[in-house]
């Protein structure tokens, strides 16, 4: 049997090649779990856990009567399945995600993380749930345990293609009445919008109470700006868009406002609660599955 080269899970280009995102996420994360030492997976009990105390909202038919028999007090009863995370993975399919220099475009590194994610929380027996948007919605699979969940997740971001021009402060209020539960939000994107209003969208989710972890996908080559002879650039949202320049007289411009707009999006990010993580196309997903993985070691006290 042929040794899968480790090289190849670290680098999103060379692993995409292996095959349909079902595969991807598969080999990635079952390549990233081998060798650590706890492992983030639970078991799918329905067994009582624990009460906790009744709040106004919360279901009657889950008051445990006979501990308010003992008490006076109302108590719910959890079960293991309602322990476990409600999860959605917000994908930008906008025309600015079809960027690609040397590596795979944002887009494609996106739903790969995407597919990841989705297989790593279904097999923690997690919900999960995906929204694809451009200037609205365009896929919308709410989140759920079951087996078939993640086949119709890489059956819907196998089919998105990047479309039109968006601005996420606008879309984002679109998507936020429909979230009718507390969840756990992965929002993935190159986040090119003006600061203000998108932060403004941010404090939305989490006023409702939502858990926000923001994933930023940048190429090298926004990074870098390695552009040395006379280039055209094209508006990737607006069809004929396009302009002729020398990079040479733009690099530094350029680059001291686009630092300025990662660093001022990674601070108000964590001045509104929300978890910021900036991943460029050519970094392995590791570098984002960890993350979700210590705040979800975290968060459970484990």
């Amino acid at each position: 049997m042929a040794v899968r080269p480790a090289k190849s899970l670290s680098d999103p280009t060379a692993l995409a090649k292996f095959g349909g995102l079902e595969v991807v996420a598969k080999l990635l994360v079952e390549g990233y779990m081998i060798g650590q030492h706890k492992s983030p997976f639970k078991g799918s009990s329905v067994e009582f856990v624990e009460h906790r105390q009744y709040y106004p909202g919360d279901e009657i038919k889950h008051i445990d009567w006979r501990a308010y028999g003992k008490t006076g007090h109302y108590y719910i009863k959890e079960y293991e399945e309602e322990t476990n995370l409600r999860a959605y993975l917000i994908v930008d399919c906008s025309g600015s995600m079809a960027y690609r220099g040397e590596t795979i475009s944002k887009f494609d590194y996106a739903r790969q993380l995407a597919a990841a994610l989705a297989y790593l929380l279904l097999a923690q027996r997690d919900a999960c749930g995906l929204i694809t948007f451009d200037t609205k919605i365009a896929d919308r699979h709410e989140p759920s345990t079951n087996r078939q969940s993640f086949q119709q997740i890489i059956n819907l971001l196998e089919a998105r293609k990047p479309g039109k021009e968006t601005q996420l402060s606008e879309v984002f209020p679109q998507i936020l009445p429909s979230l009718k539960k507390r969840s756990l939000i992965f929002m993935i994107s190159d986040c090119f919008d003006r600061i203000e209003p998108l932060v403004a969208a941010l404090k939305l989710f989490r006023a409702a109470r939502h858990e926000v972890v923001l994933f930023q996908v940048v190429a090298p080559e926004e990074e870098d700006f390695p552009f040395k002879h006379p280039t055209e650039f094209r508006n990737l949202e607006r069809a004929g868009h396009q302009i002729l320049a020398d990079p040479y007289r733009l690099r530094k411009q350029y680059l001291d406002k686009y630092q300025q707009f990662c660093q001022e999006l990674a601070k108000q990010s964590g001045n509104c609660g929300v978890d910021y993580l900036k991943l460029r196309t050519d970094e392995p997903y590791e570098k984002a599955l960890g993350a979700f993985l210590d705040r979800r070691v975290r968060n459970t006290g484990r």
